[in-house]
């Protein structure tokens, strides 16, 4: 069947969806409008700060919503009045009914996990807190429950050992874009077969991705060196894993961490420190020490672990 040619409005906030609003604006379909959130105050002079979205649209002259409300009757007559055919959501609130329900040809999600393996605000990080070795990007109708719509395409990648939540967003970013418009090309030919998650056979669990609070990235010493570091590695580098530190048996403020590498050394008490002579640092886990690679101290910027001991004047260091 012959491609037809969409007129699309696109539902996103943030970079992660900017990849695929750039990737739909090359091909022939249309964008006729976006919608993004409304501007918040951010810095230390809380000057308003636009979406990645919003900035995108503004550089391709595309019309923007900024609806404080989705179900706001002059939000949703504007909506009306642009006539599009399909609805796009990336990375954006969920919506109303009234809402997804609008187009003719429906409103699809691009969610950056296998379906059903992570719904929920927080798919990357916790694929790899959770020290899974593949993940992937899937498109899916919307429907009443949050993440459960019927699958349209899956494409799947692997979480290498070095991976961190930082270089999967990226990887799921572009591969993300590529499966958007792969998505709207085989909506404008008509070319589908959903499926109903609960027959998707992925061999994966379902598990929950919630949002990511300041107590999730607050590291438990007590688990395994291997847990520690997933947990690390799937906060960084944002928000990061932070531990509080006590030196010279004083409360010292709190720590990020964001890079460590596994060592065989055994561990006797979680939380404890052990300088090494050539700049490492290494802390006691349940089973094994971890060694830290990089790091923040409260106040100052991320820096190597070495350059970090070089101006350290304490004697003695444990994490908590």
């Amino acid at each position: 069947m012959k491609e037809k040619k969409l007129r699309i409005v696109f539902f996103g906030t943030p970079d992660f969806a900017v990849a695929s609003l750039e990737t739909l604006l090359r091909s022939e379909h249309e964008i006729a409008a976006v919608v993004t959130g409304p501007d918040k105050p951010a810095g230390r002079g809380k000057h308003l700060m636009e979406s990645a979205v919003k900035q995108a649209a503004i550089r391709h002259n595309i019309p923007v919503l900024q609806p404080e409300k989705l179900k706001n009757e002059d939000f949703v007559n504007a909506l009306r009045e642009i006539g599009a055919d399909l609805f796009i959501v990336i990375a954006f609130r969920m919506l109303p009914e009234v809402v997804w329900t609008m187009p003719p040809l429906g409103t699809f999600n691009l969610h950056a996990s296998l379906l059903p393996r992570y719904r929920g605000a927080a798919p990357i990080n916790w694929a790899v807190i959770n020290g899974d070795t593949e993940t992937g990007v899937t498109t899916f109708f919307l429907k009443h429950e949050i993440d459960t719509g019927d699958v349209i395409q899956q494409e799947k990648i692997g979480i290498g050992p070095d991976d961190d939540a930082g270089t999967i967003h990226d990887r799921l970013m572009e591969l993300g874009a590529r499966l958007t418009l792969e998505t709207v090309e085989n909506i404008a030919r008509g070319n589908l077969s959903p499926i109903p998650q609960d027959q998707i056979d992925n061999g994966l669990e379902p598990a929950p991705a919630p949002k990511i609070f300041k107590e999730t990235c607050h590291i438990d010493w007590n688990r395994n060196a291997a847990d520690v570091r997933n947990l690390i590695r799937g906060l960084a580098p944002y928000p990061a894993a932070w531990t509080a530190v006590e030196a010279d048996g004083a409360q010292a403020g709190t720590m990020k961490i964001y890079s460590t590498r596994l060592t065989d050394t055994p561990a006797s008490e979680p939380g404890k420190v052990r300088i090494g002579s050539k700049g490492s640092m290494t802390v006691d886990c349940a089973d094994f020490a971890l060694e830290i690679l990089s790091l923040q101290p409260q106040g100052k910027k991320r820096m190597p672990t070495a350059d970090y001991l070089r101006g350290c004047r304490f004697e003695s260091i444990k994490f908590s």
